[in-house]
Parts: C-alpha cells; structure tokens; sequence
C-alpha cells in the first residue's frame, strides 16, 4: 500500500473510538471536530473501508474498525517505548505521562504529589484522568493506572504506595442522638444508611469481617450518592451512616463531628497501587513519577491525629 495512513489519522481513531464521541475527542487532541471528521473520511478513503459508524449521537468502531484499533494499541505501544528509550537519553524527564485513577485518587494527587513532581520536572506534561470505572490501560492509551490492590490486573506490575486502607461506618453525633449503636452489621437493617453504587450502576455492597467472619451486605437507605465527598457530607448533615475511607474522614473524627461504629468489622487491607504493563519499557517519566509517589505523602500526618484511637 503505498499511500499509507498517517499516524496522526491512526493515532486519532484510537481516541475517537475510546470516547465514542468527536467532540470529546476532539478536546483531548485539540483538534477541532470538522479537522477531526475530514482525517475520518480520508483515512477511511485511503483503505477503502469504513471504520467507524457514525450517528447523531455517538460514534463506534466497525468490525473492521475495531479489528484494526486492536493491532494498533500494541504497535503504538512499541513506539511510544521507543520514543520512551530516546527520553532516557536525555538529561531530564521530558513528554506526556498519561494516568488514570479514580476521582478521589486524583484530587488527592493534586494537593500533594502533583506540584512537587511538576516542581522537579518541568519538561513534562502530566495528563491525569479521572474515572471510576476500571479500564484497560494498555488499549486506552494511558502509561499508567492507580487503583486498590485487590483490583491490579495479575498481569501488571504494580507498585504500592500510601498507608493501608480502611473503610469506616460513621454518623455524626446528632443521629446517634436519636438512633441506638449498632453492635454488629446485622443492626444496620434498622439504621439509615447512605447509600453509593458502583461504576455499573449496581448497589454497592458494604463490607465487613471480623475473627475471620466475613459479611457483605446491600444495606437500606432513602439516599443514593455516588462520590464520597458528598457521602461525607451527607453524613455531616446527620442524614445517616456512610461507608467511607478512613484517610479522608480523619479531620472529622479527630474533632468529633463524625463518629466511627463497628470498627471491631472494619480491618486495614492494602492500600493504592500504580500499576503498568510489565512488557513495556518504563521511560524516564514515569520513573521519575515513581520515585516522587515513594517520597511525596499522598495522605499527611494530619495534626490531631494523636486524638484518633480506632
């Protein structure tokens, strides 16, 4: 084939297919949707078939389509370690580093390792995305992905950092006022919780284990939230427990405006993990990411963290 496609037109119908939107495509490339729309139909021209289809609302590979974004997420893949090799030449980190992990992730990041790793390397380009549903990292295009332990795929190479986790019940005192204890998640059937779903749209469950009891349970509740922050303030404002990550609540506890209930069902599991391709070569930037994640405190010590005893 001698007047093969560009990689701009491939590498855009990777990301055209990933968002199955122009207009979102076209924000992360910066390209506009017409510019976008013409490399579409001269790449499809170009081989002769048609790759995407395309409706009033929403853009999606065909079978060839898909076919060909498959083969191209390896080949890219090679050169972006190619590419990767050149920089480890160089003296400073330098280029895009592309990572995923959940909102929460993402704004922690932000407040403490994000400046300090801007601050010590200038020449590159951190592209965070936040997402709470898990992707496949390789075929997206990221370098790299942060998530819980227990959600690392077996085959990435995974690298831990921050304190363990713990999920907590907790309300404030106010609800407590007016509604017992519970002693055992089996009381919470009695109480208002505040409920979340998972990325799917499912309930999610909360668990619990104790002496090697383990218990997940779909518990009742009136509100229905799907990010922590709000689940915290909702639990602030005394509308019922929530289920929610110890680190994020510890201002709260330490002053006493939310209280902890079955911490004795509430163990510590290993915390964030950054993961990434093990077949892949680590280019310089995200090594140097690494290197700042081990030494920058996701969570800091927290003033008053000696008045918290759970």
């Amino acid at each position: 084939m001698n007047d093969r496609p560009t990689l701009a037109e491939l590498s855009a119908l990777r990301v055209i297919a990933a968002h199955g939107s122009f207009t979102r495509a076209a924000d992360e490339l910066g390209h506009s949707q017409s510019t976008l729309s013409h490399m579409m139909r001269t790449l499809e021209a170009r081989l002769g078939v048609r790759l995407l289809n395309r409706t009033t609302r929403s853009v999606s590979p065909t079978h060839v389509g898909e076919r060909l974004i498959a083969r191209l997420a390896s080949i890219i893949g090679d050169l972006d370690d190619a590419l990767g090799e050149i920089d480890d030449a160089r003296d400073r980190p330098s280029g895009t580093l592309r990572i995923t992990a959940s909102d929460t992730v993402i704004s922690q990041l932000v407040l403490t390792v994000v400046p300090a790793f801007l601050q010590r390397y200038p020449d590159v380009t951190l592209d965070l995305l936040a997402n709470p549903e898990f992707i496949d990292i390789v075929a997206e295009g990221f370098d790299a992905g942060i998530r819980l332990g227990e959600a690392v795929p077996m085959d990435m190479v995974a690298v831990r950092f921050g304190p363990p986790a713990r999920m907590l019940a907790v309300a404030s005192p106010e609800y407590f006022q007016k509604h017992p204890i519970p002693q055992t998640p089996d009381d919470l059937a009695h109480h208002t919780c505040i409920r979340s779903r998972t990325p799917a749209g499912r309930p999610y469950r909360w668990e619990f284990e104790s002496q090697g009891h383990a218990i997940d349970m779909n518990v009742p509740g009136k509100l229905v939230l799907n990010r922590t922050e709000h689940m915290i303030a909702a639990a602030l404002q005394g509308f019922g427990i929530a289920f929610v990550p110890k680190l994020l609540i510890r201002p709260h506890l330490a002053d006493g405006s939310l209280v902890p209930v079955l911490t004795d069902w509430s163990p510590e599991y290993p915390g964030l993990f950054l993961y990434y391709p093990g077949h892949r070569h680590v280019h310089a930037s995200l090594k140097a990411f690494i290197d700042c994640i081990r030494t920058v405190p996701l969570y800091p010590a927290y003033p008053d963290a000696a008045k918290i005893h759970i």
